[in-house]
């Protein structure tokens, strides 16, 4: 049996188009046969957005697609959600396929190749050179072990879709040695993990050719009636699933796999709370609203192959019309900020704590800076991931993929679900950046 367990959305290092026009028509006929099987990928009706708060969903993707701009990370991510959704700026549509494009994909790992393969896919794009570097990497794959960290299994797992995509026949046996590796292991699986791996085998189940052995649906089938099962495990009361990060994925997940969980998932109930958490400001990294947008636009990473590409003029959104906020002088806050260090093995330890004074409603980088200033004790350095800046050190202690640590941050006793740019602290929160190993 899968476990799943809630790590939050965090980017483990890491996302297919046909070609030509004439196949639009033949993909459409497809997709309306596919629809006529029940076995659409349309999250399902209970789950839509109601016409009242489209603004709201509308307002949250012109912020995702505003972060695309000459000097930011090009996050495949972003490309995939804008696609599916729609794009509205179809400059930035461009200028991010452009340098997807001109990425050097040599330097991605096997799930950063995926999702740029999908992402490409979706803005229409030869991407056959990638397919086969993809496929020569998973043919070479393997799970480090029966306890293999999630991680491990995260890039596999969008490989697999991204493959499933392009050429299901080729990526069959594939597949099942991933699945395979899949019910032989014993590591807790984060949600995250656990939806991709849903959407992957989902693909290939729904697209196993015709006359393979009924073996595979059989292994196919069961490991998803396992990993489906524990993410039903993992929904709240309110209707998140893992947290709010990780519920985008999971929705796409539930409502597209073939085997549901024991206990029917209250789709309408997620959507109505993840809009509450859309409100409320929760999402405002680009990539935090890239995972949740497809499931608010009714789309799910199963129909990259089918987005249709146009060269339609610029859809103007209809955007909410909240009223101006009244200026207020800031005032200032007072953040308790440790860093603890007491891994074995590690020549430097130390447990040091310091009062910060930043201005109410400033982000937790700017915490990390001011106490930096205080202290050369403090001081770090970051790295851009496609989920923005993490910190990758702290007082000369660096994260080392090799022996897996890394720079986790806690308030309290409780970690972040955001990182240092997005987070705010609230007065007397007391945050800790705590050097472990996962």
């Amino acid at each position: 049996m899968l476990h799943l367990q809630t790590l939050g959305s965090v980017d483990w290092g890491d996302v297919d188009r046909r070609g030509e026009e004439m196949a639009w028509s033949a993909l459409h006929l497809l997709s309306l046969l596919w629809a006529v099987a029940g076995t659409g990928t349309q999250i399902r009706s209970s789950c839509s957005v109601p016409s009242g708060q489209q603004p709201l969903v509308n307002s949250l993707q012109v912020l995702m697609e505003s972060s695309v701009t000459s000097s930011a990370f090009p996050n495949p991510s972003v490309l995939i959600a804008m696609n599916l959704a729609g794009a509205y700026n179809l400059e930035a549509q461009k200028l991010l396929t452009y340098q997807l494009m001109a990425s050097d994909t040599n330097d991605l790992t096997i799930g950063q190749l995926a999702l740029t393969i999908m992402a490409l896919t979706s803005s229409c794009r030869d991407t056959g050179n990638d397919v086969l570097l993809l496929q020569n990497q998973m043919e070479k794959w393997a799970p480090s072990g029966s306890n293999a960290e999630a991680s491990s299994f995260y890039g596999p797992a969008l490989a697999i879709l991204a493959l499933c995509q392009k050429n299901p026949e080729t990526t069959l046996p594939i597949a099942a040695r991933f699945a395979k590796s899949l019910l032989t292991n014993l590591s807790p699986f984060n949600t995250d993990t656990g939806a991709i791996a849903t959407l992957a085998l989902t693909c290939m189940y729904n697209k196993i050719p015709v006359g393979s052995d009924q073996g595979y649906r059989n292994l196919f089938g069961q490991v998803l009636k396992s990993i489906v099962e524990d993410i039903s495990m993992r929904i709240q009361d309110n209707g998140i699933i893992g947290n709010i990060y990780s519920t985008g994925l999971a929705m796409q997940a539930l409502s597209v796999t073939p085997e549901q969980p024991n206990e029917e998932w209250d789709c309408k109930n997620t959507m109505d709370t993840i809009l509450q958490e859309i409100e409320q400001g929760k999402f405002h990294n680009p990539m935090s609203i890239a995972q949740i947008l497809p499931s608010l636009k009714g789309k799910t990473y199963l129909d990259v192959p089918h987005v249709i590409c146009s060269s339609d003029q610029e859809v103007q959104p209809t955007l909410p019309n909240y009223p101006s906020p009244v200026p207020t002088s800031p005032s200032n806050i007072t953040v308790i900020y440790t860093i603890n260090n007491q891994l074995r093995g590690v020549e430097l330890l130390f447990n040091v704590t310091i009062d910060v004074s930043v201005k109410t409603g400033s982000v937790l980088l700017v915490v990390l800076q001011e106490a930096q200033r205080k202290s050369p004790m403090f001081k770090f350095e970051t790295t851009m991931t496609s989920w923005g800046l993490v910190v990758s050190s702290i007082n000369d202690i660096a994260e080392n993929v090799n022996h897996k640590t890394y720079w986790q941050f806690l308030s309290g006793q409780t970690p972040l679900n955001e990182g240092v740019a997005d987070y705010i602290p609230f007065n007397q929160e007391h945050i800790t950046a705590n050097f472990t190993q996962y």
